[in-house]
């Protein structure tokens, strides 16, 4: 009773505190992602019917001089861009209406463009969060500057996995499974998400190439919120303090690039450890959880909340991509399907496809705003 009633005390508190925090995050994010959709669609000659921040009832909105109304909704957990030749707000088309559809009608229909103009305004989405998250950085590269650390190794803990290697004192680490290390804080993140695999590290000793391999030590740690989450250590330092290392726009632009793929790649590789139980789900956060994450990063200052919304950006965008009905990516494997056997998919496929992804989203969001009452609050 007293960890229910503790429960309910936190979602309150967030309620009041962190979700207002959470919400303008998220609106500023799908707005971002909706925009992405839309701005190709209306490229594409597609006329859109409405663009909606948040689902349900309508709170407030207007409709511009080419008929889309833009509206923001009730409840905040997504948004919409609901085209011409579209069922509903899932993007499900709406194949009987399209039928009796005049050649007016089609020019400007969703349904009756060429399947790679369908594709490029459903990646449109996930791209602009991407892209989004690329301009912050690279902003924030160019002015405030990038954490920048050599990965020159200071110092070797005794005992730990680093010493048992033999990695010593003055090494530089050049990569990490084949993956190029430029600063340590590249090589840290790397660490952190081994699972007890073994990593081979090339590096050079005294101007001489050795590859070693190390595998990482498992051990407890605590994050943002003072909950236990297993990560990788090897246990060792860098040799000098990090420095903000201010670029020139094109080199900002090129490591904001890169710092995006490296987020991406190591989610990827987080997910794959979930999928396959080497992983605890209780890592994974919902609503409640990211907004008490937000807040806390909040009270650190204005720039790593702004780093924040970028590490944001990029895993909206990267969730969007998962080939699962509803989502963007499902819409994706349709139209690959249909690429590859040069029909559309089935009425009755797509259906039955839009209601399996649909209720693993549901599933998903339950399960992990469950994780959040009863982990994170």
């Amino acid at each position: 009773m007293a960890h229910i009633i503790g429960s309910l005390q936190g979602l309150l508190h967030w309620l009041i505190h962190a979700g207002p925090i959470y919400i303008v995050a998220l609106s500023i994010l799908v707005f971002v992602h909706e925009f992405g959709h839309f701005w190709v669609a209306r490229r594409c000659g597609v006329k859109i019917e409405a663009f909606s921040i948040g689902f349900g009832g309508e709170l407030f909105g207007w409709t511009d001089r080419l008929g889309t109304r833009w509206r923001v909704a009730w409840l905040p957990i997504g948004g919409f861009v609901k085209m011409f030749g579209d069922a509903d707000a899932s993007s499900r088309p709406d194949t009987a209406a399209a039928a009796q559809m005049d050649a007016e009608a089609r020019r400007v229909s969703f349904t009756h463009k060429k399947l790679w103009q369908k594709a490029l305004i459903v990646a449109a989405g996930p791209a602009a969060n991407f892209l989004f998250a690329i301009v912050i950085m690279a902003v924030l590269f160019s002015t405030i500057g990038q954490p920048f650390t050599p990965p020159v190794i200071g110092s070797v803990v005794p005992g730990s996995a680093a010493e048992k290697a033999g990695l010593m004192a003055g090494d530089v680490v050049e990569s990490v499974d084949g993956v190029t290390v430029r600063r340590f804080e590249e090589l840290r993140q790397m660490v952190v998400l081994g699972t007890g695999d073994p990593l081979t590290l090339t590096l050079m000793r005294k101007g001489q190439a050795m590859t070693l391999v190390a595998t990482p030590q498992i051990v407890e740690e605590d994050d943002l919120l003072g909950n236990k989450t297993k990560v990788g250590r090897l246990g060792m330092m860098p040799s000098g303090q990090f420095v903000m290392r201010h670029e020139d726009p094109a080199t900002a632009l090129w490591q904001a690039t890169r710092e995006t793929w490296s987020i991406t790649a190591s989610s990827l590789t987080a997910i794959g450890q979930m999928i396959t139980g080497r992983r605890s789900s209780d890592d994974l956060r919902g609503p409640i959880g990211m907004s008490q994450v937000i807040e806390q990063v909040s009270h650190e200052g204005f720039i790593p909340l702004v780093q924040l919304v970028a590490l944001l950006s990029i895993s909206l965008g990267l969730i969007n991509l998962f080939p699962i009905p509803v989502l963007d990516g499902g819409h994706l494997l349709f139209y690959a399907i249909e690429a590859v056997s040069r029909r559309p998919v089935s009425d009755r496929a797509l259906a039955v496809g839009f209601r399996v992804g649909f209720a693993l989203i549901v599933s998903f969001y339950v399960f992990v705003m469950w994780n959040d009452i009863t982990k994170h609050i």
